[in-house]
């Protein structure tokens, strides 16, 4: 029997790709639609400074999950937002943002590293801490990134530590979710993906 949070995770993963079916059917010359709205937050980033949605607020931006001893999909997902970086304009206010599912290790200390290790640009791109608590509420419930901890006698090794989403996401300056997006997977182009991003960036940057 699948345990809670493995069918949450499920639950979630079904989501976000009837979001992305229903996405791929509206062209981005069309409004996209609004799947919901971002709470207030207040978490850590790699500098050890407080950011708020009020930081955000204005600005485009997109999101994922990670861990970073992650031994699975994050190093590449953390690449794939890398080119989603460069690729940015430079007059281009949208941030990016990476959440970790593992706060007790992710130390801004830890982010830092981890951020330095891509090259990244501090001034567009945060890595955000917090407690378990408030991760888990902006991911799962404004984001629709969800994260659950493997139990101990399921892990495959000692760093198999968290099931978690697998998607980027894109809010707008509203702070609402507007976009949901695959990074891989079965039948997903990652180079046709990342041209939707940063063409639903540079629409939803037009808006007010």
């Amino acid at each position: 029997m699948l345990s809670t949070g493995v069918l949450l995770v499920i639950l979630t993963l079904l989501l976000a790709y009837l979001l992305t079916a229903l996405q791929a059917r509206v062209p981005h010359s069309q409004p996209l639609p609004v799947i919901g709205a971002v709470n207030d937050f207040t978490l850590t980033n790699q500098f050890a400074a407080a950011v708020t949605l009020a930081d955000l607020r204005g600005r485009v931006w997109i999101a994922d999950i990670i861990f970073s001893r992650c031994p699975g999909p994050c190093l590449k997902m953390t690449r794939q937002l890398k080119e989603l970086e460069t690729a940015l304009p430079a007059i281009s206010k949208a941030r990016l943002v990476t959440l970790t599912t593992d706060p007790d290790f992710d130390t801004p200390p830890v982010l830092a590293k981890y951020a330095e290790r891509f090259d990244t640009d501090t001034n567009r791109w945060m890595f955000l801490t917090g407690t378990k608590k408030e991760i888990s509420t902006l991911g799962s419930s404004g984001l629709k990134l969800t994260s659950v901890e493997v139990k101990p006698d399921e892990r495959k090794s000692d760093n198999d530590l968290f099931i978690h989403s697998t998607i980027f996401v894109v809010v707008d300056k509203q702070a609402r979710l507007r976009g949901v997006f695959e990074t891989g997977g079965e039948g997903v182009d990652w180079t046709i993906e990342k041209q939707k991003i940063l063409a639903a960036v540079k629409q939803l940057e037009r808006e007010p």
